[in-house]
């Protein structure tokens, strides 16, 4: 796995290159955001020209006269202006709120988009020994949840951030034009709270791993329920499980409360500061009143300034704090596009258009976990347009076997060859396309069998899915469903039976038309007249194709050529044979070889 830099300054980094489609439209936001400084410094205008110029008698500011007419110099006109120009400003601040949201809107939703169309397709690249490890729930949270990062990092963190920069700067400037010495005051706690955030950043962090941990740990037992709900039903289980649920996301809770809690110290610190400094600036701008040094509205647009310097010194804080729960989604999600797929693919990997079929593994064997192999030595010559049959105990390494053909896995010694060059020489795609495949637990997707069925071949026509279903047997259930081909099949394809399901599987193999087919128990949830049915069109569609099937009937496996016998990952076994026609009355006399499956 490689490891990219952890740091919060790296993880921006990566965050921001990923954003390069969309920085225009961040740009955009973040001048909208800094367009909100100047109407925030005009918001206490409207109150400092009504006490000092409209109830008072102070002059205008030299900047305002050359705006307004020498004749609304009266109080009662003037009066007039100020409310007109408290009604634009407030105006134009909904406007600018308006135009922010709606782009923040529509670029957070395409990067997390983007985010997630990027961590989707490297996931779905990961070998099967990644998934197994790490579980279908962990991939599936960080591509759905973890994502959201890059919204949170850069959208409703960064942006914000520079811009309350921005705002602090001014707010800065102007305070010190009105009353360096009140500047000077307020800008006393701002060192503190930096150190304050610094010393906060850390903790955070590794509580927010935590609590993503514990939520992940709840969602997990959540995904394993509703995926084997059947099993659960059956053993009366709901109560455990409920509990088991209940557990997992207590530990959640707690750890969200535990971050909730150290996040809410540190406001409460940052707030008692920024008060302090407040309580100053009034103190010394009262004496300073009673000294004739400052006028009433000089200190009103100055308190109100201080709340505007104050508030985005406490948004800086607050953002770098919360970003911290953002960062680490983005340090697991990154964690997710570092790793590499055990079955890699050559830079000069070359294209496959159409296999003979013929296969070798040479002195092959493969494990899991290195040190404890499944697979020892396999040496095998399958000539292309041979029938092979696999027989052997479960956990023999009979589907482990099928697996290495389609490149699920590199073996851990040895090599497998197809057409006389070993399979990684090969573009994983056109590897992958030399097959059609049939497993023992059929896999359908919750849609129409129509688009199950062409799922092998997308741009098929209507008259080949009819012809591949009436191969598999299975056009007559078809067209008597209410819906006929565009019938959903439900989650996993719970809506047919198993037979019903195994057929639409086998139709999809047909369509696919594949040179090599891989059959594991392709009959297994069909009777016996169907199975001969099946079987029929089975050894036409085998015709000059290379195929291994996995059965457990060894009538099943008459139409083969070879039969491999695997033990605990030996091959202790290969028989030749002369391959007869379907005969049911072969179940009858067919003896245990190996046992089940």
């Amino acid at each position: 796995m490689a490891t990219g830099d952890k740091s919060d300054s790296g993880l921006i980094r990566r965050l921001l290159a990923d954003a390069r489609p969309y920085w225009p439209q961040i740009f955009g936001i973040l001048l909208l955001d800094l367009l909100a400084t100047p109407l925030a410094l005009l918001t206490p205008l409207p109150l400092k020209l009504t006490v000092d110029s409209v109830l008072g008698s102070e002059p205008l500011p030299d900047f305002l006269y050359a705006v307004v007419p020498a004749h609304w110099l009266t109080p009662s006109t003037l009066l007039v202006f100020v409310v007109g120009l408290l009604v634009v400003i407030a105006l134009l601040t909904q406007v600018q709120g308006l135009c922010t949201g709606l782009l923040r809107a529509f670029t957070g939703g395409k990067l997390v988009l983007q985010f997630r169309n990027q961590l989707f397709r490297h996931a779905q690249r990961l070998s099967f020994t990644y998934h197994d490890m790490k579980g279908i729930s962990d991939t599936l949270y960080r591509v759905q949840y973890d994502t959201a990062a890059i919204e949170r990092v850069i959208i409703d963190g960064l942006i914000p951030m520079l811009t309350a920069v921005v705002t602090l700067v001014s707010m800065i400037y102007i305070t010190a034009q009105i009353n360096m010495q009140l500047a000077v005051v307020a800008l006393i706690v701002a060192p503190i709270i930096v150190m304050l955030n610094k010393f906060y950043r850390k903790p955070l962090k590794t509580r927010w791993r935590e609590q993503k941990k514990m939520d992940h740990a709840a969602m997990s037992v959540v995904g394993e329920v509703f995926s084997s709900l059947r099993v659960v039903k059956a053993f009366n289980q709901e109560e455990h499980e409920q509990s088991r649920y209940a557990d997992r996301a207590g530990e959640s809770l707690t750890a969200k409360l535990r971050v909730t809690v150290l996040q809410g110290s540190f406001e409460i610190f940052a707030s008692l500061l920024t008060s302090i400094g407040t309580a100053l600036v009034l103190y010394i701008g009262v004496r300073a009143i009673q000294s004739g040094a400052m006028t009433i509205g000089d200190l009103l647009i100055v308190m109100t300034y201080v709340g505007l310097l104050y508030a985005p010194l406490k948004l800086i804080g607050r953002r770098i704090a919360s970003m911290q729960s953002a960062l680490v989604a983005a340090e697991r999600a990154f964690a997710l596009i570092d790793e590499c797929p055990d079955v890699p693919e050559k830079p000069d990997a070359k294209p496959l258009a159409c296999a003979r079929g013929e296969l070798q593994f040479k002195d092959v064997s493969f494990g899991y976990d290195p040190t404890t192999p499944i697979l020892h030595d396999i040496n095998l010559h399958i000539p292309a347009g041979s029938r092979v049959g696999i027989v052997g105990k479960t956990g023999a390494g009979k589907s482990t076997l099928i697996s290495l053909l389609m490149r699920f896995y590199d073996p851990t010694k040895g090599e497998v060859c197809l057409d006389g060059s070993n399979l990684n020489n090969y573009k994983l795609r056109d590897l992958r396309s030399q097959y059609a495949m049939v497993l023992q637990d059929t896999i359908l997707f919750s849609t129409t069998i129509h688009e199950n069925i062409a799922y092998a071949r997308p741009d098929a026509s209507e008259q080949d899915i009819i012809k591949a279903a009436k191969a598999a047997q299975a056009h007559d259930f078809i067209a008597q469903l209410p819906e006929g081909y565009a019938t959903v099949v439900g989650d996993r394809g719970m809506r047919l039976s198993g037979g019903e399901r195994q057929r639409v599987a086998l139709a999809r193999a047909f369509l696919k038309d594949a040179p090599i087919l891989l059959l594991d128990e392709p009959t297994s949830a069909v009777d016996t007249g169907t199975e001969a049915a099946i079987m029929e069109v089975m050894q036409q569609l085998m015709s000059g194709r290379t195929t291994f099937m996995i059965a457990h009937r060894l009538s099943t496996l008459n139409i083969c050529d070879l039969i491999l016998h695997l033990d605990n990952g030996r091959l202790v076994n290969a028989q030749t044979q002369q391959p007869d026609s379907y005969d049911l009355d072969a179940e009858k006399n067919a003896v245990a070889f190996g046992g089940a499956r």
